[in-house]
């Protein structure tokens, strides 16, 4: 057998690199890194606006409970959910013919008292005549008295006639004291008044605006506009006072309850600008607000049952406090949110000049509308007494 020869295929060692222009690769890398750490430090320390940011946010507002407030049975609803409705949009009608029957008892109750009213002047000026009549009688009494007197003197009139006229005179005194009695009763139930202001035409007035108030219950509307939630009741259901109906959301008057942690909050103050980008969205929308409030307390302060750190084993956690950012109704109603949406929520803190807690609280909506104000039914109740005057 003859020896082969080594193979010409085996593969030679590459080359050793430059060690210097490795060295300086990872140098260039190093100050490269270096400089890039210095202007984020830069810019991150020194020339960045101090802010704060959660993503524990989630938006809120108000949800405005429609409820019955007087018995009645449901006929017709007139909106539901997701629907939107403006401020005193009809919602739902109840039976209104037992509060009908109501109101037509309270205006003839109304009549009846007026004209009871009238007959009690009248009486002040019939007493006054009997009043008349009666003083006529004792005066009459009185002179026929004096005359006898003088004829008795002269034995013209026997005793027994003087008696008769001292009776009279007595009787006479007696009935004008009478009379006089009946005036000041009748004078008592008018004195000091007019038809308009008599108490037993005001208890009416006010039977009346009672009626007028529960008939005006058997039509509910939207106190405030926004979109209908919540729809428990139906047709032909019979509800009592105080059952839930429906609520009605105000999409443009929302916030966000941005729960911070408690290391957060020295530099929070009221007025400061919030920018928020809500999951819905993404990054595409921003919304812009500002801070109305700061919580009182934690989220544990207010639990139903808070923790007892004072017993057992402790472990400190950190608390977040819920903080209140409005938000700008025209940038609501471009870009509707919805309750409980999850979103991202950054306080601009360079401006520390407001104060850490919220301004004085304030009407937050006009009163609603009722029967006792409709000017309607006042109208009603003048033209009432004044066809029964």
């Amino acid at each position: 057998m003859t020896d082969t020869p080594a193979s010409d295929a085996s593969v030679a060692p590459p080359p050793a690199g430059n060690p210097r222009a490795r060295r300086r690769g990872l140098l260039i890398l190093g100050l490269v890194v270096l400089v890039g750490l210095a202007v984020w430090a830069v810019f991150h320390f020194l020339l960045a606006t101090p802010e704060e940011e959660t993503d524990d946010a989630y938006v809120a507002g108000n949800v405005v409970a429609i409820t019955a407030r007087d018995p009645g049975t449901v006929i017709a609803i007139q909106a539901d959910n997701t629907q939107t409705v403006r401020a005193g949009q009809p919602l739902i009608e109840l039976d209104a013919a037992t509060a009908d029957v109501g109101l037509a008892t309270a205006a003839a109750d109304l009549a009846r008292a007026v004209r009871a009213t009238r007959s009690s002047f009248s009486a002040v000026d019939e007493t006054g005549a009997a009043v008349t009549q009666a003083e006529a009688q004792l005066a009459e009494a009185r002179g026929d008295l004096q005359r006898r007197r003088g004829a008795a003197a002269e034995g013209a009139v026997s005793g027994e006639e003087l008696s008769h006229a001292q009776d009279q005179v007595r009787v006479a005194a007696a009935n004008l004291a009478l009379a006089r009695s009946r005036q000041a009763q009748s004078r008592n139930t008018v004195q000091g008044t007019t038809v308009d202001t008599n108490p037993q035409v005001l208890a009416a007035i006010a039977t009346y605006r009672r009626a007028a108030i529960t008939a005006g219950h058997m039509h509910i509307t939207a106190p405030v506009g926004g979109v209908v939630a919540q729809r428990t009741v139906q047709i032909g259901q019979q509800v009592a006072a105080g059952t839930p109906l429906m609520a009605v959301v105000p999409l443009d008057r929302l916030w966000v309850d941005a729960n911070f942690r408690e290391t957060q909050l020295k530099d929070l103050r009221i007025g400061q600008p919030a920018t928020i980008t809500a999951d819905m969205y993404g990054g595409e929308v921003v919304y812009h607000g500002r801070v109305v409030g700061l919580g009182a307390g934690s989220g544990n302060a207010f639990a139903l049952l808070p923790p007892q750190n004072a017993s057992g084993n402790w472990i400190k956690i950190t608390q977040r406090v819920p903080v209140r950012i409005m938000l700008d109704p025209r940038e609501l109603r471009a870009n509707p949110l919805r309750i409980g949406l999850s979103v991202t929520a950054v306080v601009d803190t360079a401006d520390r000049s407001g104060t850490r807690i919220g301004q004085p609280g304030r009407r937050f909506a006009p009163p609603l509308a009722t029967a006792a104000n409709d000017p309607q039914v006042e109208v009603r109740i003048r033209q009432i007494v004044a066809a029964n005057r």
